[in-house]
Formats: structure tokens, sequence, C-alpha cells
């Protein structure tokens, strides 16, 4: 049985569900604990000493980094593969994953910690939210142009750079700013049809509802609750215009980092 330690609502986790539900491969969901006050321990550490979510089991095999368990799920378990056949449109959906994973997941945190955690408020959470709405809209722009005229990012079938894309423009879509009418719109339609995206964005969907505390914020403001600032994550909020929201996170000691290794 392959277990797959993760959170519903880590687009990095949603990733690797989407993968093994499109490869029929079953497997069991845990949902570390400790993740949020940053005392994650056990078996989960073990597969994943960065004590980050998704780290996935199989066997003997104990594999951490969403891009590195989707490459041992293609080698592992070829049929069908996730990646596309030539080496050129592999390095081209790699290179949308990249942007996915730091550039675009780093907006949709950052708005998150906006909204909900209310790191900033009045006229610096507005500003943050201007300069979140222009990002999106560029990048976008550019997986516009990156999708051109094919029905799927990885080309003829649904693949690597799909899984890729899905799970942030539905997290942005979230937070009221989804793709404009058009073909971005369209594919994410087509993907969200498709029984591996909708039943993975279904969890993320009860498990915000089932996890919503009106009082988070105040869990973060007092330390119970750190958020991990990653490095692309720490690069958004500072150069958006957030450097008090980190140096106030670092006073109150409710922000974190990735764990030591040993």
């Amino acid at each position: 049985m392959i277990v797959l330690y993760d959170h519903p609502l880590s687009p990095y986790a949603q990733k690797v569900r989407i993968a093994l539900r499109e490869k029929g491969l079953v497997f069991e969901a845990r949902q570390p604990g400790g993740l949020g006050a940053g005392g994650a321990a056990g078996d989960f550490v073990a597969a994943s000493p960065r004590a980050e979510v998704p780290a996935l089991v199989d066997g003997e095999v104990r594999i951490f980094d969403s891009t590195i368990i989707l490459e041992y799920l293609d080698d592992a378990y070829p049929t069908p593969s996730m990646r596309p056949a030539s080496a050129a449109d592999r390095a081209r959906v790699r290179m949308l994953e990249e942007v996915m994973d730091t550039h675009y997941e780093a907006i949709n945190w950052g708005l998150s910690e906006i909204r909900w955690f209310r790191r900033a408020e009045g006229a610096a959470a507005e500003a943050l939210f201007a300069k979140a709405k222009a990002q999106i809209e560029g990048l976008q722009a550019w997986l516009t142009k990156e999708l051109g005229d094919r029905e799927w990012f990885n080309g003829d079938a649904f693949g690597w750079g799909d899984l890729s894309v899905a799970p942030y423009l539905n997290g942005s879509a979230g937070h009221g700013y989804p793709p404009a009418a058009g073909p971005l719109a369209d594919w994410l339609a087509r993907a969200n049809a498709r029984a591996s995206v909708a039943d993975t964005m279904a969890e993320a969907i009860a498990s915000s509802r089932a996890s919503a505390m009106p009082n988070v914020a105040d869990l973060v403001e007092k330390g119970l609750f750190k958020r991990e600032y990653r490095d692309h994550r720490l690069e958004w909020m500072i150069k958006s215009g957030g450097l008090d929201v980190v140096l106030k996170g670092l006073e109150r000691d409710n922000i974190r980092f990735a764990p030591a290794f040993g």
C-alpha cells in the first residue's frame, strides 16, 4: 500500500494525488500532526526530514518533494505516463511546473497570509492584494501563451503539465482571481471535469470547511500556529511590500522555516 503524507489544501500534495489517481494507484492519505506549530515528528519526518508535505512511502521507499515523487511514480508505475513523449516537451512541462511551484504558489500563499491569517490589515493589506492581483493576471497571460492551441498543457493528453497547473489556478480562483473567459478558463474547466482533479479539489474544499476556525488569526498572533516561510514565499512577501509582515513574524515567533537535518 502506498502511503501519502499530505494535507488536502497543499497544492504540492494535490499534484501527487492527481497523478496517483490518473495512474489508478491505491493509496492511503495521512495528515501528519504538528505541522501548524512546527512540531511534526515520527514516521512522517523520517520520510520527509524537511517536515513538508507531500511525502510518499512505497514499501521501503521514502520520498519527499512533489517533483521527485512525480518522477518516481512515472518511473515505478510507467503506465499511463504523466510525462510527454519527447525530451523537448518534457522540459517544457517541467518548466511550467517550476513556475507554478515557486512563482504562482507564493502568490496564493501570500493571499492566504493576508486574508485568513491577517498578517496585514487596512491599507497595507490592500496594497498586497493589488500586487497579487497584478501578478496573477501576468502569470495567467503567460500561461495562456504557453497553452497556445493545445488541448492540454501536456499536449494531446492530460498529464504532468496539467496536474502542475490545475491546483494553483483553482487556488487563485478560490481567492477571487479565476482566469478570464478564454482558452485558459476553458482548459481549467476541462481539467476540473476529470475525476482525478474533481476528487482532489472536492477533498480540498471539504478540508477547508472542516478546518475553518474563526480564531485562526488569533492562534497565529499567539504563536500557536506558525506558517512556513519557504524561500519563494519569503521573497514574494518582501518584494510585494510585506517586509513588515516578516519582521513582525520573526519578532513574535509566529513564522517558521524548515527544520535542521539530523
